[in-house]
């Protein structure tokens, strides 16, 4: 009796904790599982920047000289809301600055100041993907394929307010969407702009290395007639033709690339591309191209890359408020060569150098003659 007792509370013990063991192993893969709907990542980048400017006049008064100390800091949050649905939280440092996240410290102003002060929203949207298919709305970095990383109509940094679309396979690219660049902080604009844009890509692969051949239509909506878009742009044009402090034409830009990448030549990847941008809304001053190489990729320690890229950029060919915030000193109306290197020195650590340098058109210049403008950066990059 008593041995049959004892094998019954033997048995009930081992059944009681085998279902505690279940129910524990199930609380703790759902909250595993819980957990692992949320991801986040980082970069803060610290830089040394020159920039000095010669005009052409040949009076040394006028030159300009301007050395800085800089950081930028980048957050990025995303949900998991369900398989296919996401929701995107991104703050970066530069006081809503459209096209930069560069924060320069001053003198007169402690280090405690500056880490948090300056950050801003820069991404909140809901993402929607399914299959080859992505659907973004809300505030999002843009949407559209630039060969080698060109900015020569899109800076880096450049978020979009709207909707946007995107399609990729291993033949194709398809982009599109309707956003409204003065939905945003910083705007100075008295009018609203729309842009509607449309982009493709055909990818051909071959032995060794693939081809991209692209083109595209951005077409803004609301900037004839219009004040310059952000206060970040100093009440110019960016480079862009004004008249009486307003914008004398539209931007339709149209956009053509050629990319070609090979995978390895002697142990290094290697890539080419040339694009062209002209903007059917003005009748002159209205034409853009640039050139690029680059060699190399800076993905795994000890890995370095470098690109040379040559830009010409007519005043009103792309709108300067989007293009390129580094080279010719953010903005359209010049010329010129900028050379980018990176290395990989650690799991999470890089170091990088560019040099430009650019002759500054007419329009550039405040009514100046032109100026030679060379521009160096040198940065330390932590991501995290």
């Amino acid at each position: 009796m008593r041995k049959s007792i004892l094998s019954a509370l033997v048995a009930l013990t081992l059944s009681t904790a085998m279902h505690a063991q279940t129910i524990t192993g199930t609380q703790e893969n759902t909250s595993k599982k819980f957990l692992e709907r949320f991801h986040f990542k980082g970069d803060l980048r610290l830089r040394y920047e020159s920039k000095e400017t010669y005009y052409k006049d040949g009076t040394d008064t006028t030159d300009k000289y301007t050395y800085h100390n800089r950081y930028r800091l980048r957050l990025v949050a995303a949900v998991d809301v369900t398989q296919n649905l996401k929701f995107d939280l991104g703050m970066r440092s530069g006081y809503a600055n459209p096209t930069s996240g560069n924060q320069t410290f001053l003198d007169d102003r402690p280090l405690s100041d500056y880490f948090w002060q300056s950050l801003r929203f820069n991404i909140l949207d809901i993402a929607y993907k399914n299959g080859d298919s992505t659907l973004k709305a809300g505030r999002h970095p843009y949407m559209i394929y630039r060969p080698i990383k060109s900015q020569l109509i899109w800076d880096n940094d450049l978020s979009f307010n709207g909707v946007s679309y995107n399609y990729e396979n291993n033949s194709r690219i398809i982009n599109a969407g309707a956003n409204q660049p003065t939905y945003a902080e910083q705007v100075t604009a008295k009018n609203t702009v729309n842009l509607f844009f449309a982009q493709y890509v055909e990818k051909v692969t071959l032995t060794n290395s693939q081809l991209n051949i692209g083109t595209g239509i951005y077409y803004y909506n609301g900037i004839k007639g219009n004040t310059p878009l952000y206060s970040t742009n100093k009440g110019t044009g960016m480079g862009n033709t004004l008249v009486d402090g307003v914008f004398k034409n539209d931007y339709h830009i149209l956009e053509a690339f050629g990319e070609f990448k090979l995978k390895e030549i002697y142990t290094k990847p290697l890539a080419f591309s040339a694009g062209v941008a002209y903007n059917s809304a003005a009748s002159d001053k209205n034409f853009g191209y640039d050139i690029a190489l680059k060699i190399g990729k800076a993905k795994k320690v000890h890995n370095w890359q470098l690109k040379y890229s040559y830009t010409y950029l007519e005043a009103d060919a792309v709108l300067g408020a989007h293009s390129d915030s580094d080279n010719f000193g953010g903005g359209s109306a010049a010329k010129g060569h900028a050379i980018r290197g990176k290395y990989k020195f650690g799991n999470r650590t890089y170091l990088a150098a560019t040099l430009f340098y650019d002759t500054l058109f007419a329009n550039k210049t405040d009514g100046k003659p032109e100026a030679d403008y060379e521009r160096v950066q040198l940065d330390a990059i932590i991501k995290f």
